[in-house]
């Protein structure tokens, strides 16, 4: 664990062009690196869930399983069979993932028909389904598109063969809420709401778009189903071949497509992208109305694995901030900076962290920042510290040791900047890039 720990601290050494001696939880924080004991307790975390991806007649799975598939006697080799006593003497990875089999929902169906080569939907009826996506690159084409949407409700509303469904999910305290609106015309409004406890929006807006496909199939004289979300990718992940932990609804959806593809070839169903940025009015109202429902959780009830997945990485990653924050990991000298929102910025190990997608564009820039957030800087406030006997007086003879703080709101030398609100993340990085000779080895 100790050279682990020390090949990471160089790696974010090498990533900030920090000083050595600083401690390694502060340059991981600033480096968006979790550190290498909570990523290995994240790693066993989600080697506890892996077997659940095997299908049911792997070995692995057998030895999980009570009630075996094939014959109505007892496993005599499942972990059930165990004694308490022999499940203390044997504890470890075996028995955890064993544990973990009453709280996850399997939902991995890996040996499903629907997924099997020349049986895919892909492989039969490629041109039967389309996507209209959004560019997300270029923000003026939001009108663009937003006018294609009221254009195609307009063409749709006067045709009955036509069922348009417009598809939203919201999670509120861990309950998950399902709706989809059916329009066809000359029929009365088909909405439908679901609830579910402990899964992914990802999972909510699949089972939405479920349920849906199923609705629109049951009417008679429908050839073309046009679906609506703000979720493209989940609806793309309805034809994706590889493993996933949606199988199970994907196999469904496919299952019912099949049938609507095969009892005419003229049948069809497009997806079409509409973010919430776009605020088109039928969207919107089905987005306030998923949002309106206020309900409590039963307990107990199983997770799904996608769920479980995300709550174990959450866990980890609150436990290290806790900790960062309270213990002697963090210091007194790390200043306490606030995002946008001024909320105190708290490290994060996606998209580089917090520190990182502010300043990290500049080597420079970057190395300047983490010498002044972690106060190991050429200054009188660092050389007091560290080299007593060495110079500590600021050069602006205003102040008798030259301090962050000083620097920051008082010194006269660093005045380039009008802005005095320093603890904000953004205004401290746009000082050190006015005020370029700040915490830097090199004074004009």
């Amino acid at each position: 664990m100790k050279i682990l720990d020390k090949m990471q601290k160089r790696a974010a050494i090498w990533i900030l062009r920090a000083f050595k001696i600083l401690l390694s939880e502060r340059i991981e924080a600033i480096a968006g690196i979790i550190p290498i004991k909570f990523y290995l307790q994240k790693l066993t975390k989600r080697s506890q869930i892996h077997p659940f991806k095997l299908s049911t007649n792997y070995i692995l799975r057998e030895l999980m399983n009570d009630s075996p598939i094939l014959s109505n006697k007892p496993n005599p080799h499942a972990v059930s069979s165990l004694t308490n006593q022999q499940k203390n003497i044997a504890k470890g990875h075996l028995i955890d993932i064993y544990n973990k089999t009453y709280s996850i929902l399997p939902l991995f169906s890996p040996l499903n028909p629907e997924f099997f080569p020349g049986f895919h939907i892909m492989d039969n009826f490629s041109d039967h389904f389309f996507f209209n996506l959004v560019n997300k690159k270029e923000k003026e084409k939001d009108r663009i598109h937003t006018q294609k949407l009221n254009e195609m409700v307009l063409c749709t509303s006067s045709l009955p063969y036509t069922a348009l469904v417009v598809i939203d999910a919201s999670i509120k305290n861990n309950i998950a809420t399902s709706i989809s609106h059916v329009h066809i015309a000359n029929h009365p409004l088909t909405k439908t709401v679901h609830h579910a406890t402990f899964i992914t929006s990802m999972e909510a807006e699949l089972f939405a778009i479920r349920c849906s496909i199923n609705q629109a199939c049951i009417k008679e004289n429908v050839s073309k189903i046009i679906i609506v979300t703000d979720s493209i990718y989940t609806a793309k992940k309805i034809f994706d071949r590889k493993s996933h932990p949606f199988q199970s609804h994907t196999a469904a959806i496919l299952s019912e497509l099949q049938g609507f593809f095969n009892s005419s070839h003229d049948n069809s169903i497009e997806f079409w992208e509409c973010p919430s940025r776009l605020k088109w009015r039928f969207h919107k109202d089905i987005n306030k109305d998923s949002k309106s429902f206020h309900l409590t959780s039963a307990y107990p009830c199983k997770i799904s694995w996608d769920y479980c997945k995300k709550t174990d990485s959450n866990n980890i990653i609150n436990q290290q901030k806790m900790m960062f924050q309270a213990s002697d990991e963090k210091g007194k000298q790390f200043p306490d900076l606030l995002d946008d929102d001024f909320n105190t910025i708290e490290p994060i190990y996606t998209k580089g962290g917090p520190w990182l997608q502010v300043f990290g564009h500049s080597n420079s820039l970057c190395a300047c920042a983490v010498r002044a957030i972690t106060n190991h800087a050429p200054i009188g406030e660092y050389r007091l510290r560290f080299f007593p006997n060495e110079d500590f007086k600021c050069s602006c003879n205003y102040y008798p040791i030259e301090s962050r703080r000083h620097i920051l709101h008082k010194c006269r030398r660093f005045n380039r900047y009008w802005n005095p609100r320093r603890d904000s993340l953004n205004h401290f990085t746009m000082f050190l890039i006015a005020n370029s000779n700040a915490f830097t080895f090199k004074d004009n």
